[in-house]
């Protein structure tokens, strides 16, 4: 088996080609055909982009690490070995086997329609607890004071309403309520929806960023265009909701590109590597030694809201998180748990 389940996604094209030239041109044919039958399957099941390229990423990688062969000719076995050779030789985390899994199970469960046995042979990756990095509050204002315009409305809302990154830029202007300073967040985590709190502080430029939206909405119906993607085939559900102002994403994209979906030309929201760019240059700039990334801001709305005394309960629902335990890691960075203790070394100059 080689190393396969290491390559990266841009390498695939160049590793394929490199097999080619001494492999069998049907079987390619077959390997082709059964990748675009899969992204079939993803689309059909209204799985998101992100799913769908990490879906298909680890099958490519899975028959890559086999030589090229079609999956129908391996089975639970050739599974087994490549996830255990991720969790020994790759030393990936739990929840990137797990999604490797997951891509496997629906490879063979709802596009071969084979039924794999329970696999018990499987070397679990070994689940590395480590706490969350969280900004202090001073550190936030050094950060946002690093930022403007877009950058920084971005960067308000992920640490003022604690939202994960892409259910900040998928947010459509009908889910924005400002009178009641609300924000309903649709088809989250888990297929969940939610609510979450609005900062009044946020109106006033959260505002002016949909009136921008509207103007480039007019423009591109203007020119022929202004559907937006809709979910689970509501397109075709309501007509013309794709066109409608309310559905257009709060943080619309600059320019215009093909939906990979099904080709057409739509505006899409902002990428999320904007994001992420903006938010390393405005922690070097402020001089934050932590690793700050989007989801920080949201650690550090759900730690800040624990050191101001709500209840862990409310900040669960506010952050749509399933089990309470998950939202409890928080209280292992404020001043409950080990960080309660003084030390008898405070305690004498106390």
């Amino acid at each position: 088996m080689h190393m396969f389940y290491l390559v990266k996604s841009t390498e695939f094209a160049g590793a394929i080609a490199e097999w080619s030239e001494s492999g069998d041109e049907s079987q390619l044919a077959r390997i082709s055909a059964l990748v675009g039958d899969v992204r079939r399957a993803l689309v059909a099941r209204h799985y998101s982009v992100r799913t769908e390229g990490a879906y298909l990423g680890w099958i490519k990688r899975f028959i890559l690490a086999n030589r090229l062969r079609h999956p129908l000719e391996l089975g639970h076995r050739e599974v087994e070995a490549f996830l255990t050779r991720l969790a020994v030789e790759g030393r990936v985390a739990p929840a990137t086997q797990n999604q490797a899994l997951c891509a496997l199970l629906f490879l063979y469960r709802d596009v071969l329609r084979v039924q794999l046995p329970w696999m018990e042979e499987v070397v679990r990756a070994k689940p590395q607890r480590k706490l969350p990095v969280v900004l202090a509050r001073e550190e936030v204002r050094m950060l946002l004071a690093q930022l403007d315009g877009r950058a920084w409305l971005l960067a308000a809302v992920l640490y003022g309403t604690g939202l994960r990154l892409m259910e900040c830029l998928r947010l459509r202007v009908k889910d924005v309520d400002f009178l009641r300073c609300e924000i309903v967040v649709r088809d989250g985590k888990g297929g969940k929806d939610r609510r979450t709190l609005l900062p009044r502080s946020l109106v006033e430029p959260l505002q002016a960023e949909v009136e921008r939206a509207r103007v480039l909405h007019a423009s591109d119906l203007q020119a022929g265009f202004g559907e937006v993607w809709l979910p689970h085939a509501l397109a075709r559900k309501y007509g013309s909701a794709a066109r409608d102002f309310g559905w257009q994403y709060v943080f619309p994209a600059l320019r215009r590109s093909m939906d990979p979906r099904d080709d057409v030309e739509r505006r899409h929201h902002l990428d999320a590597e904007f994001v992420s760019r903006s938010l390393k240059r405005a922690r070097d700039r402020a001089g934050i030694s932590k690793h700050v990334t989007a989801h920080t801001l949201r650690h550090s709305f759900a730690t800040h809201l624990l050191e101001a005394g709500y209840d862990i309960r409310t900040i669960q629902e506010l952050l749509g998180h399933k089990d309470v335990a998950t939202t409890q890691i928080y209280t292992h960075v404020l001043n409950r748990g080990p960080h309660a203790v003084l030390s008898p070394l405070d305690r004498e100059r106390a």
